[in-house]
């Protein structure tokens, strides 16, 4: 089945907090011979204060405003928890920031309230985008969602669980997956395979396992498929090869992300699907781990998931050509390889990709970075893909669990995301 490429938000990720970024001054704006007051709210990548994100802005913003005069910088942070809401909050207030550095985009691409990529950018600068991630930014044909950040996805494995269960070889197969746990958990390990699908980001769970088994969330043309045959059997195998022998270690539904990469870290668990932040997570612990590719029903997956954050520019305050000024700045490669080096992430753009794969200190990512323009990200250019998105989170997890019923529970989402396109046309 044909697969489509769409892309959204580091959300994933699970990147946890997030951040207000305030271009201001004393002047009133464009136009008037005074400084320009912008707004930016951004999500920060940091998972303590002293690697909030705001450290990276603060350096970058103090650079920009010695070589441009009359643009000042503010910072303010916000949890990523909070960082859409408010957002949302503002925009309905009639307040919109200049730019927004979110999960989603499309909704305000539809309503009008965007300026298009190319409207802010230097034909250089948009050019540079991996061309994936560009197209997983258009709605209508037009690219909105500037990538800000992005990541893929790899099966994570404890070196040492493995060698005291006497596997010689990480899995390649979903049979190896279940024999491999199961040997595990002979041994005693808590968490022979994490599966997350706890509320925090079952869409990404869900996401990477319909890859593996050969569907998706939507087709090429961007249909709704979350019924489809393929994923159907990916989640029936699910419940009768892992969950109900008591191979992920308690119920899905109640297991979060972050809970299991903490579980990892500690130890605990012998495989589980995760992103570059992982690595540092399980090196800070002494964890001795080793990634491949995701495995699927008869080898290797043909595709991985990709998260993409995007960064917006709004039209409400008129500042398009200050605003484009920044973004440029943003973007360099300089400002592209310190974001995504420090917080392990994968650069958005082809000059930083390069620069990062031909630079044997992040020989570690390199892996992740090779999958970037094959992966595919969540339907994100659809306005019904938030309520589709939380209605996955809400369901899929009881889906897999004792009394599921993987078959109707993704016929229910399916209704669920028909009826929310329909209403969106």
């Amino acid at each position: 089945m044909a697969v489509q490429r769409r892309y959204l938000s580091l959300a994933a990720a699970g990147l946890t907090t997030a951040m207000t970024l305030s271009l201001t001054s004393c002047g009133s704006g464009a136009g008037d011979g005074g400084d320009v007051t912008l707004k930016l709210i951004a999500a920060d990548y940091g998972d303590n204060a002293a690697n909030s994100s705001k450290h990276y802005w603060n350096r970058l913003v103090k650079d920009f405003e010695k070589k441009n005069p009359g643009i000042k910088v503010d910072v303010s942070v916000y949890s990523w928890t909070d960082v859409d809401k408010k957002v949302e909050e503002l925009v309905k207030s009639g307040k919109a920031p200049d730019m927004a550095q979110i999960g989603a985009y499309a909704d305000y691409a539809a309503e009008g309230k965007l300026y298009k990529a190319r409207d802010v950018l230097s034909i250089p600068v948009q050019a540079d985008f991996v061309p994936a991630l560009a197209e997983a930014g258009e709605y209508g044909r037009e690219q909105y969602g500037m990538p800000f950040g992005s990541s893929t996805r790899r099966l994570f494995y404890n070196k040492k669980l493995f060698a005291e269960a006497g596997i010689t070889d990480p899995p390649e197969t979903w049979a190896q997956v279940s024999a491999d746990a199961a040997k595990l958990k002979a041994k005693g390990v808590k968490m022979p395979y994490a599966l997350p699908l706890g509320p925090e980001e079952t869409q990404a769970e869900t996401l990477m396992w319909m890859l593996s088994g050969g569907g998706s969330y939507t087709d090429s043309i961007g249909k709704y498929t979350i019924d489809s045959k393929e994923n159907v059997k990916t989640f029936e195998w699910l419940k009768k090869d892992l969950v109900t022998p008591g191979l992920t270690g308690g119920d899905p539904a109640k297991l979060n992300r972050q809970d299991a990469f903490n579980a990892f870290a500690a130890g605990d668990v012998g495989m589980l699907n995760g992103h570059p932040t992982l690595m540092k997570q399980a090196e800070a612990k002494g964890v001795e781990y080793g990634t491949v590719e995701l495995p699927g029903p008869a080898g290797k997956a043909k595709a991985t998931m990709g998260v993409a954050d995007w960064m917006t520019a709004f039209k409400q305050n008129g500042h398009r050509d200050q605003v484009g000024k920044f973004l440029d700045f943003v973007y360099n490669e300089k400002n592209v390889m310190d974001f995504s080096g420090h917080y392990g992430l994968l650069p958005v753009t082809t000059s930083g990709s390069q620069a990062m794969l031909a630079d044997s200190k992040y020989a570690k990512l390199h892996s992740f970075l090779r999958q970037l323009d094959n992966a595919v990200f969540y339907p994100a250019d659809k306005t019904s893909w938030p309520l589709v998105s939380k209605t996955v989170k809400a369901k899929m997890g009881k889906a897999v669990g004792a009394n599921g019923n993987p078959a109707g529970v993704l016929s229910d989402i399916q209704n669920t995301a028909n009826e929310a396109d329909n209403t969106a046309e």
